[in-house]
């Protein structure tokens, strides 16, 4: 995948900041949790109702840089349904592709699916902690939450 930032920025990415999914509380949540992101000011709080081992339904509220919003936006579409194990095992999976070394081949693991686009981000580590804020916020959530907000720092 090409560096140049414009491909960072690319049209899924834009269109999960502009029109997010998912966006909103969960009153049937049974788990919540609040992320930060000091550096960049990103804010997100995930709300999952969690029903035997699935993730029935996910949502987020919050605000940030397009990164960490299309982050949250696709995580949710991807998560919602999923048995927890496959959730947890797609969070290893998507930071393996951001946090893998610049500049290296990447191979990107089919069930990444959309989450694909991401992949420019290693690129640009002060953005890799927007696009992780949501997954750990949710893996947050999935241990029953925390009083304080998780944070990238």
């Amino acid at each position: 995948m090409s560096t140049d930032l414009s491909d960072l920025y690319q049209e899924v990415i834009l269109d999960h900041n502009r029109r997010p999914r998912n966006f909103g509380e969960l009153p049937a949540a049974n788990r919540t949790a609040r992320g930060h992101n000091p550096l960049c000011g990103d804010k997100v709080t995930l709300f999952v109702q969690v029903e035997g081992d699935r993730v029935e339904d996910i949502a987020f509220q919050g605000s940030g840089c397009a990164i960490s919003m299309a982050a949250a936006s696709l995580m949710t579409d991807a998560l919602k349904g999923m048995p927890v194990d496959e959730a947890q095992s797609l969070f290893e999976g998507f930071h393996r592709l951001v946090t893998s070394r610049p500049g290296e081949p990447v191979e990107v693991p089919a069930e990444l699916g959309k989450l694909a686009v991401f992949a420019g981000v290693r690129d640009y580590p002060v953005r890799v902690k927007c696009a992780t804020l949501p997954w750990h916020t949710f893996k947050a959530a999935l241990a029953g939450g925390e009083a304080r907000p998780v944070s990238t720092e």
